[in-house]
């Protein structure tokens, strides 16, 4: 298992995730970023500021970017 961390980026600021979590596959951990990032937007929804420009970046446990989530992929 690999410890993923999910930062939340946008065009402003960058909320780094400094817990992480542990997955087997890269493939599982970008299933985990959509649906948190689908999570963010729903809440954003309810608040009436939706802001589909911001991205999660994945990171392994050694810091590398192994991937990068755009907001906008995960409402498809």
């Amino acid at each position: 298992m690999t410890r993923y961390f999910f930062h939340i980026c946008s065009r402003t600021e960058r909320i780094e995730d400094r817990e992480g979590a542990d997955f087997d596959t890269v493939q599982a951990a970008l299933a985990e970023a959509r649906l948190a990032a689908r999570e963010i937007l729903a809440e954003d929804v309810r608040k009436g500021q939706v802001d589909e420009t911001r991205f999660c970046e994945i990171a392994d446990e050694r810091g590398r970017l192994v991937a990068r989530v755009p907001f906008s992929e995960a409402l498809r």
